[in-house]
């Protein structure tokens, strides 16, 4: 037995303490123990949009915390460095993507990261973060300034050095270059996204910060900004007397050219004021000066797609006919110059009545309870709030000026001649824009349906093609605004090559139609304690349509040559008469001031035309907060997660099974 335990003992040492069985002949059979070094170290930069950094070298684990470069390249950051050019228009480019790369894979030399300059990152951040904000994107966490980048005294280096070493420094205040330089070597003769449409009025107004600003009146249905930029003295405020007129284009936003001219103005009101155009000087000095690029951001979005996915298209079937409106309606599929209310059809019925007039219709109560695009609202908010006098809408699918109304007075006939009382002062206004342009006027260049009844290229709206809603009809009878619709050309949506051409064709009478508001007189309604009269009317012998004083008592009212005779009077006051001759080549507002006498003989009872029940008050818009109502409905349908992901690049960056990248979504 003990031989036997001992037998097994040694037998199991042996199994257990002997080596393992190794030939070395046999290849693979015997493998050294390798201690794998942990320590990162510089290595080749391998991401293909980062190939162009300054460097060579990087190290993993980044900035970011991602262990290897499969890590880096899988992640929502590194997606959003490949994409962000496209994105954001070409802005900012490469600037952007640069700096994203000195994070993700960043500089490595001796074994040890080097990070990039704090004040790189923050003149990024002031010259592309309102890019990000137009299309509702945040500013990327990963180019968080004080989080990944340091100080110069902390041992930066700076990304983007070099990069823009051949191209001339422009120092605001500075006058050099665009003293230099032709305005029109400025403008880009290509289409624009909106973000670059944003980005160019942003810097107009940033090389002329004494002259404009641009402000918002809203958002399209998709939440891009509906931004105007202004051009005055005194760029914010309402000057006393100085009259205030407006441009807007891209109403339909498959119709482009005055979306560019527009985009193209504003560029030159800046530029020639700097280089002393004595005449752009006294304009701008002289009158208030609003543009509307793009009233449907959204719709141009769509009809850009359109036209891209057209060009790459080879067959030519595809391109059917049905596809030649996307992008006219907005987001909603609501043509915006059919949902402003229809007040055309309130004058009509009760024309018979003189009682009735054809000037500050209240809107309608049961507009409010109709779809109303938040385009079509925030346009009405803004005609409300100025003292708008002249105003032109561009268009395209013909070569024409056409004027109110639009709506034809004869319901069962679609292009019977419906005018205004104001029809002379239109004509004239008209006529202005279609002499001043280079081929308007010439009856062999027209083009379209309005060949049959335009005179010279001007054409009553209604004899035309007959439709209730427009947006010139309402300001016109809500407002004291004189609106007419210039169509630029039948092709919605030219080529590029076109646009030079077009802008110089059109460049004249854009400014002469400016130079339009200061026609007719001007004035000042005061009491005899030289106190303003707000609310005055302002009313010409002849024609059924009053305008009103503004906050300050001055008014603007538009006037053919000849001789008039022209009343002012309030609830309260005494009518005062004046007659008033304007010669023919008088090109600026004759001043006709007004002292109203407190109640007495002639005395004038409160508004007579308030006292109708049925027109309403003009003071009421939206009285049962319908348009918030409805806006505040369709949105609580969502949840709050939803509403973050409304973006139209949101689904491109979710991956499946993957976190949500939410930090690309602005907080609202």
């Amino acid at each position: 037995m003990g031989l036997t335990l001992l037998f097994l003992l040694q037998f199991l040492g042996l199994v257990f303490s002997s080596p393992p069985r190794c030939d070395p002949r046999v290849r693979g059979h015997c493998r050294p123990i390798v201690v794998e070094d942990k320590t990162p170290k510089c290595a080749d930069v391998l991401l293909s949009y980062c190939d162009d950094m300054p460097y060579t070298q990087t190290m993993f684990p980044n900035l970011l915390g991602h262990k290897t470069r499969r890590d880096a390249e899988s992640g929502a950051e590194y997606l959003l460095m490949s994409v962000v050019e496209s994105l954001l228009g070409g802005e900012c480019n490469p600037d952007i993507r640069m700096l994203g790369c000195s994070v993700v894979a960043p500089r490595c030399e001796s074994g040890k990261v080097l990070k990039p300059c704090r004040s790189t990152c923050e003149d990024a951040r002031k010259r592309c973060g309102h890019a990000f904000d137009q299309i509702r994107m945040a500013w990327p966490y990963f180019l968080d300034c004080d989080r990944f980048f340091v100080s110069d005294e902390e041992g930066c280096y700076n990304p983007l050095e070099g990069l823009r070493g051949d191209q001339p420094e422009i120092l605001n205040g500075s006058l050099e270059m665009a003293l230099s330089e032709d305005p029109s070597t400025r403008m880009q003769f290509s289409y624009q996204s909106n973000t670059q449409m944003i980005n160019v009025l942003k810097r107009t107004e940033e090389r002329c910060p004494n002259i404009a600003k641009t402000y918002s009146i809203g958002q399209s249905t998709e939440g891009r900004e509906l931004l105007v930029i202004e051009f005055s003295n005194n760029p914010g405020q309402h000057e006393l007397l100085e009259p205030e007129m407006k441009y807007v284009a891209n109403m339909h936003g498959n119709e482009v050219l005055g979306r560019q001219l527009l985009i193209y103005l504003a560029q030159y009101l800046c530029s020639e004021y700097l280089q002393g155009n004595e005449r752009i000087q006294a304009l701008v000095n002289s009158t208030r000066i609003h543009i509307l690029p793009s009233m449907n951001p959204d719709g141009y979005e769509a009809a850009v797609a359109e036209q891209q996915d057209s060009r790459y298209s080879d067959d030519e079937g595809d391109r059917r006919p049905e596809n030649w409106n996307i992008g006219r309606n907005n987001a909603q599929n609501i043509d915006l110059n059919r949902n402003f209310p229809d007040l055309t059809s309130i004058v009509y019925k009760r024309r018979r009545n003189k009682r009735y007039p054809s000037d500050h219709i209240p809107i309608p109560d049961f507009y409010w309870f109709g779809k109303v695009a938040p385009e079509t609202y925030a346009v009405m908010k803004w005609i409300r709030s100025l003292p708008f006098v002249l105003s032109a809408s561009f268009h395209s699918g013909d070569l024409v000026v056409s004027y109110p109304y639009d709506l034809s007075k004869h319901p069962l006939e679609h292009n019977m001649l419906s005018p205004t009382p104001d029809d002379k002062i239109f004509k004239f206004i008209s006529k202005i824009y279609t002499t001043s342009h280079e081929r308007m006027s010439n009856e062999n260049a027209q083009c379209g349906s309005s060949r049959a009844h335009s005179k010279k290229g001007t054409i009553n709206g209604a004899e035309w093609a007959s439709f209730a809603g427009g947006m010139q009809d309402f300001n016109y009878l809500h407002t004291n605004c004189f609106e007419v619709t210039v169509s630029l050309g039948c092709d919605k949506f030219p080529p590029e090559e076109e646009l030079f051409n077009t802008w110089h064709e059109n460049a004249e009478a854009l400014i002469a139609f400016i130079e339009a508001a200061h026609r007719g007189i001007k004035g000042i309604v005061t009491d005899e304690e030289g106190n303003a009269v707000k609310g005055a009317r302002i009313s010409v012998r002849g024609i059924r349509h009053d305008v009103t004083t503004a906050e300050n008592g001055d008014y603007w009212r538009l006037l053919t040559p000849g001789i008039h005779i022209v009343a002012a009077y309030a609830p309260g006051f005494s009518r005062t008469v004046k007659k008033v001759h304007l010669p023919p080549n008088m090109h600026t507002a004759g001043r006709v001031d007004f002292i109203l006498l407190k109640s007495g003989a002639g005395a004038v009872t409160p508004d007579e035309y308030d006292s109708l029940p049925s027109m309403g008050s003009y003071d009421r818009f939206d009285p049962y907060n319908q348009y918030e109502r409805s806006s505040s409905r369709a949105d609580s349908t969502r949840t709050h997660e939803e509403r973050l992901e409304k973006p139209w690049w949101w689904s491109y960056f979710t991956m499946p099974g993957g976190p949500p990248p939410t930090w690309l979504l602005k907080q609202q």
